[in-house]
């Protein structure tokens, strides 16, 4: 399923307390959809790495109490006590045979020993699949059969529509959408230390917007999404130099028209992604794609109907859509 599409699914699922868990490969962004969800929903959002706890870390410990002559579990501050939120149990698979054992009864029953999970909370799980030959245990029938099952996959028009929004690099985001292949590299067959993942392109967006001097850029660059890509996106990275004035086509709806796809690919992905962050520009960008190649056209209204522009009360707009109908239908 598209990230959007488990975005919806999920936010059903919470409404209704249903435990569901997020299948995925690594560094595509499940725990960010979770977290997402909460901060959108202004709910509380209690992340727990089972991998790194113990079957007592989430019982609790027994303790006597002298009054009922019993003895009593105390059960863990981290764990909510009221309100409403989302219980995250991160990397579920990932965590000894004896942790999931002890997670059974909080997410069938929504209690562990003493503590009771308020009915304000819904829980989600996340993890990595088996074939991705992470740290992983098999996930016994008993534990699976608790929760519904939704695999997450890589979508480029998802990320995309993300990174607009998340002020990532315009570079990046030109790159992607001109090879699409390289936003997610990973092969489980191939025992690679750094790979594209959505996750190691936000990696890569920091370091460029870092003060990290330019000669340093290809080691540290390849260091999150592998050499040979980084090689190649730096490589395309310098076609910003052929670019045509963005802020000049936006505030006049004239200017050149370049030929070369990479440089089609940049220059459309910066006139997005300023036209979304004004869109008075709107009128003028029209204007200038009325004369554009037309895949290039059509691809920046797209992407900026993705974005949530509105559009179809333009005048420019109407004559756009007669000249690329063809490309519509």
């Amino acid at each position: 399923m598209r990230a959007s599409e488990i975005r919806t699914t999920i936010e059903a699922m919470i409404e209704q307390h249903i435990p569901t868990f997020l299948w995925g490969a690594p560094g595509i962004g499940k725990s960010s959809i979770i977290k997402q969800i909460a901060q959108e929903k202004k709910i509380e959002f209690i992340d727990l790495r089972l991998s790194l706890m113990d079957p007592t870390d989430l019982k609790g410990i027994p303790f006597y109490d002298k009054h009922e002559h019993s003895a009593i579990w105390a059960s863990p501050s981290f764990l909510p006590r009221d309100g409403e939120g989302i219980l995250f149990l991160d990397e579920l698979n990932s965590a000894p045979p004896a942790v999931q054992a002890s997670a059974y009864q909080l997410i069938l029953d929504r209690r562990v020993g003493e503590y009771v999970l308020p009915d304000g909370y819904a829980i989600v799980a996340a993890g990595n699949r088996e074939s991705d030959r992470g740290v992983v245990y098999r996930m016994p029938s008993p534990l699976a059969n608790r929760f519904v099952h939704l695999e997450m996959g890589v979508d480029v028009d998802d990320y995309k529509s993300w990174a607009y929004k998340s002020g990532i690099d315009e570079r990046i985001i030109a790159y992607i959408s001109y090879k699409n292949e390289n936003l997610f590299s990973f092969d489980a067959t191939k025992n690679e230390k750094s790979f594209a993942t959505p996750r190691s392109w936000e990696y890569v967006d920091k370091i460029l917007k870092s003060s990290m001097n330019t000669s340093l850029l290809i080691s540290a660059i390849g260091g999150a999404i592998g050499h040979d890509i980084a090689v190649d996106f730096l490589g395309f990275c310098k076609v910003a130099t052929r670019l045509p004035d963005i802020q000049s086509i936006l505030e006049s709806g004239e200017g050149e028209y370049p030929s070369d796809v990479d440089v089609l690919y940049a220059l459309s992905a910066g006139l997005v992604s300023k036209t979304l962050q004004n869109e008075s520009y709107l009128e003028n960008l029209l204007n200038y794609t009325l004369s554009l190649q037309s895949e290039f056209a059509v691809m920046i209204v797209q992407e900026l109907q993705r974005n949530g522009v509105r559009m179809e009360h333009s005048e420019v707009f109407k004559t756009w859509v007669r000249k690329f109908s063809y490309l519509l239908s």
